[in-house]
């Protein structure tokens, strides 16, 4: 299940990373938290979230171009410098009680910029730290563990630091948090590999080919479908959070700790059923099957006024999420020809975290009429669909993977045969 942390790079970049997340799942507990004391509104909560997530949306076509042309290691090391600044900036705000929510608007536009190309940066840099690819989907559930695992105790932390000295200091200790993350970034060393020129090439022309690759491929497009709808009606469910804490489970801080870190253990468990796989091979029916699963338990979720059947409820919900996001990411990351990884990878992040912004502001506006709980219910619904959608064309899109499957070796039986087929037809000498 540990297989890739044999390697030195990836060891160090687990590491930092796990102790910087619990800090940054913080600031968004602590966040989602300010904006509710200070305004009361669940749309203010929908601005907010569309605030730090729509420049991913706008700029994720041109951070994949810029990705593939720059050293992805380097690049990581100034997003995260810049993350540090935006913790310790909400944290001054909110100890010298000066925070005001245009501010905290602000800010979040400020680290949805980051995000934009920080994310899949991320994700591009994690082949570069695996020297054995045979163990890259294996890093990928491991990277989707220490998320997770963040996501457990980082919300429970920061519940409890926010009912008793407030979310300041929150937003400080994530700001602490980003040295750990920072010195394992600096402590990596990569090998230069040979990288693709770009001299001449026009970024528009670049952009272009980049969406050509994308929308060319059923199965690559399929994916970032499937995964775009569910951002858009379920992903939101984070955003409402404080409401149900509050109005609807009649609880403070401490139950919203509670709840996110229900979800995060949920995402924890997914995460490492997927570690414990040893290959990829028939990943692709868990992409439907977690759709449903997580759109099932949001609406059974949205139905509960009590809050011990919501939390195994939350449970499921974030254990159908993080499957359907890990397994996406780990069969683009198989399958992407190596040129273009930044590009695909920056259109993944645009379907995880670009749709998310324009579903959060939907679901504020929603909430705000008609209740948190059938807002969600109808992101489940919605999620269902999606899931059922992509059962019914799955036979067709194993079709297309299994010749990129045998090119790269995956189905090494199958390649074996093929080529020995060939070397008959080829008269001895």
């Amino acid at each position: 299940m540990g297989r890739a942390l044999a390697h030195r790079n990836f060891r160090l970049f687990f590491y930092g990373q796990s102790i910087s997340l619990v800090g940054t799942w913080m600031t968004r507990i602590a966040t989602g938290w300010l904006v509710y004391r200070l305004t009361g509104s669940a749309l203010m909560l929908g601005i907010v979230g569309f605030a730090g997530q729509f420049p991913s949306f706008l700029l994720a076509p041109f951070a994949g171009v810029f990705i593939d042309r720059t050293n992805k290691h380097h690049l990581l090391i100034f997003t995260q410098v810049l993350a540090m600044v935006h913790s310790f900036a909400l944290a001054v705000l909110t100890l010298t009680n000066l925070i005001t929510i245009w501010q905290v608007v602000a800010l979040s536009i400020f680290q949805g910029l980051i995000n934009a190309f920080d994310m899949p940066t991320r994700q591009s840099l994690l082949v570069e730290l695996i020297e054995d690819k045979d163990d890259l989907s294996n890093a990928i559930a491991l990277n989707s563990s220490m998320v997770n695992a963040a996501r457990l105790i980082g919300p429970s932390i920061g519940g409890m630091l926010i009912a008793a000295v407030g979310e300041g200091w929150c937003f400080m200790t994530d700001a602490v948090s980003y040295i750990a993350v920072l010195g394992s970034l600096c402590a990596i060393k990569i090998t230069a590999r040979p990288r693709q020129s770009f001299q001449g090439k026009r970024v528009w022309h670049e952009l272009s080919e980049g969406w050509t690759y994308v929308s060319r491929s059923r199965l690559i497009r399929s994916i970032l479908l499937l995964l775009a709808l569910v951002s858009l009606v379920g992903m939101p469910y984070t955003v409402l959070m404080p409401v149900m804490a509050d109005k609807v489970l009649e609880g403070g801080p401490n139950t919203l700790g509670l709840m996110m870190a229900a979800t995060g253990v949920g995402a924890l468990i997914g995460a490492l059923v997927l570690a414990a796989r040893r290959s990829v091979l028939h990943l692709g029916k868990y992409i439907p099957l977690a759709a449903i699963m997580f759109g099932t338990g949001l609406v059974l979720f949205a139905m509960s006024r009590s809050l011990w059947l919501s939390i195994p409820l939350l449970v499921v919900t974030g254990l159908g999420f993080i499957t359907q996001l890990a397994v996406s990411n780990t069969l683009l990351q198989t399958i992407v020809d190596e040129d273009k990884r930044g590009r695909v990878m920056s259109y993944y992040v645009m379907a995880f975290m670009g749709t998310a912004p324009f579903g959060s502001l939907l679901a504020g506006t929603i909430a705000e009429r008609w209740g948190a709980p059938l807002t969600l219910a109808i992101g489940g619904m919605g999620c269902v669909l999606g899931g059922i959608w992509f059962f019914r064309i799955l036979p067709e899109l194993r079709e297309e993977l299994r010749p990129i499957y045998r090119k790269k070796g995956i189905l090494p039986e199958i390649a074996t045969g093929i080529q020995e087929a060939t070397e008959l037809r080829i008269p001895p000498e």
